[in-house]
């Protein structure tokens, strides 16, 4: 795609913006800074979406799933010159990845990967095949009947992990402690696969991708805590094992351009064990940012022509990042949200 000039109009659309308050500011903050005359736009299916009160202009748009939803960003998009696009959950990736190119028609670079590396990273029994094929250590996965199957020959180890093979936002996990405990709860979670327990400390690498698929910089960051799937306190972990494997699982997957999220334990021997990867940006993303990770600055750089000077490892070792809760407010009569028709 034909690259933007500085002095180029910027408007940048977040689709399904939910709560991304802090990471929409970090594009306004990187827009101002680089002095680019920016307008950044929201799509969501409620008014009730506190960052779509922060947009500059706020879209209300079908569930990911309406056949309609495509066709209304892409209207977005044509009616207001979008020159990116970026997804900020799961599930719209892989319709995006599909439409890629009707959107690069009308001018507007989308921060997805391939098709095929979305359903991959979204199809945990895939990643798993992915991660042991190329040499990465990985929690042994198995669906629930090989699982029982394992346990009534004894060689199951309990405790054991249950989740959705196609979950997210640690939505339906569970932890069993015999075959009693994983029978009920396999009824109850929906597509469930068995994956090995790790005992270890549970850390997010955030993984910067270029727009030509070359990787830049992966900064790791421990899980301290964890709220409504979420991290709500960690703290940087300049690892270079760490680091160094984050950035080989990203290019042989073929991921990017934009922020890639890998989830992975290290264990109390010091082994790295891979366990997730998240083709788009995490939710604890801000903490890389705030450490001098500055991808909103750096995405914006490369859409107007202006190559970014990046460090694979210049950022902030032990910044703690402890969130709370903070407000949007207005009043009802006055929140943001324009339907979009097709």
């Amino acid at each position: 795609m034909k690259a933007l000039k500085v002095d180029d109009y910027v408007a940048v659309l977040f689709t399904c913006i939910g709560r991304r308050v802090s990471l929409l500011e970090s594009f306004r903050r990187a827009a101002g800074e680089l002095g680019l005359r920016a307008c950044f736009c929201g799509t969501d299916t409620t008014r009730w979406s506190p960052a779509l009160q922060r947009c500059d202009r706020a879209f209300l748009v079908e569930p990911v799933t309406n056949a309609r939803y495509i066709d209304q960003l892409l209207s977005i998009v044509r009616s207001h010159s979008v020159k990116l696009l970026v997804p900020t959950i799961d599930l719209d990736l892989l319709s995006l990845a599909e439409n890629r190119k009707r959107f690069e028609d009308l001018g507007c670079r989308v921060l997805v990967s391939d098709p095929e590396v979305i359903d991959l990273c979204r199809d945990k029994r895939r990643t798993f095949g992915f991660l042991r094929k190329k040499g990465f250590d990985t929690p042994t996965t198995m669906s629930v009947r090989s699982a029982l199957a394992a346990d009534r020959r004894g060689e199951l180890k309990w405790p054991c992990f249950l989740k959705r093979w196609d979950g997210s936002a640690s939505l339906d996990n569970a932890l069993v402690r015999d075959r009693k405990e994983l029978q009920f709860f396999a009824k109850r979670i929906p597509n469930a696969i068995c994956q090995e327990f790790v005992q270890g400390i549970e850390h997010t690498c955030d993984v910067y991708i270029d727009f030509d698929r070359r990787v830049q910089c992966v900064v790791p960051r421990r899980r301290i805590e964890v709220r409504a799937g979420e991290v709500s306190k960690s703290r940087v972990a300049k690892n270079p094992l760490m680091m160094d494997q984050a950035r080989r699982v990203v290019e042989l997957l073929g991921a990017g351009p934009g922020v890639v999220t890998l989830q992975l334990f290290l264990t109390d021997a010091g082994r790295i064990k891979f366990t997730e990867v998240n083709p788009r940006f995490g939710g604890g993303v801000p903490l890389s940012i705030q450490a001098g990770a500055d991808f909103p600055r750096w995405i914006l750089q490369e859409l107007t022509g202006q190559p970014p000077q990046i460090e694979f490892d210049g950022f902030a070792d032990g910044l703690l990042m402890l969130r709370y809760d903070a407000e949007v407010w207005c009043n009802e009569s006055d929140l943001k949200g324009a339907k979009v028709d097709v």
